[in-house]
């Protein structure tokens, strides 16, 4: 192509593949929660730093600060209040690598898994599940939540790889849960 730069076409077609997705991501975001009614709770920061692969490895810090201890089915967990409803972070609780790829999120969404339950309630009800499904958005990544039953990571994975596949994943109503939101950058 005239006018173009050496690896100019290989470089404009590399460019629309990849439909504004974001390059490693690199350095310390922070994770917050959006509520209904439009409060917002920084729960955290991840920090990545780039691979030589093109993937990169990141570390979550949840700030404990923000939650509350909730010592449910013999379990502590750290749970935020939400309007008519508790959010608990649920630390997928087996090895995995850590890294993310583009258009791969799915080790940190698993890092990001939660579940609801009514204050009155007793015990951690691990059905309720929330799944942040994780999109690129501007400079960082925008997630809506997804119902999991979390049941299902009461044991190792027989595969190998995260367990919660599309398959296993429901969309939930856009107001269904006190936070319907969660972004990160």
């Amino acid at each position: 192509m005239k006018g173009l730069p050496r690896g100019g076409p290989f470089l404009l077609v590399a460019a629309l593949l990849a439909g504004g997705a974001l390059a490693t991501p690199d350095g310390k975001r922070n994770v917050t929660l959006h509520a209904r009614d439009g409060s917002t709770v920084v729960i955290g920061q991840v920090t990545f730093t780039p691979q030589p692969d093109g993937s990169a490895h990141f570390a979550l810090t949840m700030d404990h600060a923000r939650f509350g201890d909730h010592f449910l089915s013999m379990r502590e967990f750290k749970c935020l209040p939400g309007g008519t409803e508790i959010l608990c972070h649920v630390p997928y609780p087996y090895a995995q690598p850590g890294t993310v790829r583009d258009g791969d999120l799915a080790w940190l969404e698993h890092a990001l898994l939660f579940m609801f339950k009514k204050p009155s309630e007793f015990g951690a009800k691990l059905w309720n599940g929330v799944y942040w499904s994780l999109k690129p958005e501007g400079q960082g990544w925008v997630g809506t939540p997804q119902a999991v039953d979390l049941n299902l990571i009461s044991a190792p994975p027989d595969k190998p790889g995260p367990p919660f596949r599309k398959p296993l994943r429901d969309d939930m109503p856009a107001d269904a849960r006190w936070f319907v939101r969660l972004t990160i950058d």
